[in-house]
C-alpha cells in the first residue's frame, strides 16, 4: 500500500518513473515548468532512515532527472528542496530554474525567485490536460 505522501502528490498516476524505492513525480503546482518531487517509497520519515539499497537507488535518480529537465526544458539551474514539514515520508521537491520564461505547448511558464530562492507560492497555470501532457513528455524523454 502506498504511503501518505506517495498519494499526496498524485501517486500513482503523476508518476513519470518509478524505481524500486523511488517514485519521480510531477508536483502538482508548478512551482516552474516541469517541476518535481522524488518521493522514497520506504516509510522512512527522515534521510538517515533510508535504507542502503535505496540511498544507491537515489543517487541514479538524481542523475536521471538532472539529465531529462535539462533534455526536456533547457533549465539553467536546479533547486532540490527537502522540507518534510507537512508530509512525512522522505521526499524532494525538485525545481528547475529559468533565467526567463520557457514555453510548453504554448503555455508560458515563469520563474519569478530567479535568481534567489525559488517562489514556492508562484503556481504557473497548469490545468490538468496540460499536467498530463507534461507527464507524457517528461516519460517518452526520461534519461535513465
Amino acid at each position: 500500500m502506498p504511503h501518505a505522501t506517495l498519494l499526496k502528490f498524485g501517486y500513482p498516476s503523476s508518476v513519470i518513473f518509478e524505481g524500486d524505492f523511488w517514485a519521480v513525480t510531477l508536483r502538482p503546482a508548478q512551482t516552474t515548468l516541469g517541476a518535481l518531487v522524488v518521493i522514497c517509497k520506504e516509510e522512512a520519515t527522515a534521510f538517515s532512515g533510508i535504507s542502503k539499497d535505496a540511498a544507491l537507488e537515489f543517487h541514479q535518480i538524481v542523475s536521471a532527472v538532472e539529465r531529462t529537465l535539462l533534455t526536456c526544458f533547457h533549465n539553467d539551474k536546479i533547486n532540490w528542496l527537502m522540507l518534510m514539514m507537512v508530509d512525512p515520508q522522505v521526499h524532494f521537491h525538485v525545481i528547475p530554474r529559468y533565467e526567463g520564461v520557457r514555453q510548453f505547448q504554448g503555455q508560458s511558464f515563469a520563474d519569478p525567485g530567479w535568481p534567489g530562492v525559488p517562489d514556492l507560492g508562484h503556481k504557473n497555470s497548469c490545468d490538468d490536460l496540460l499536467k498530463a501532457d507534461l507527464i507524457a513528455h517528461l516519460r517518452a524523454s526520461w534519461v535513465g
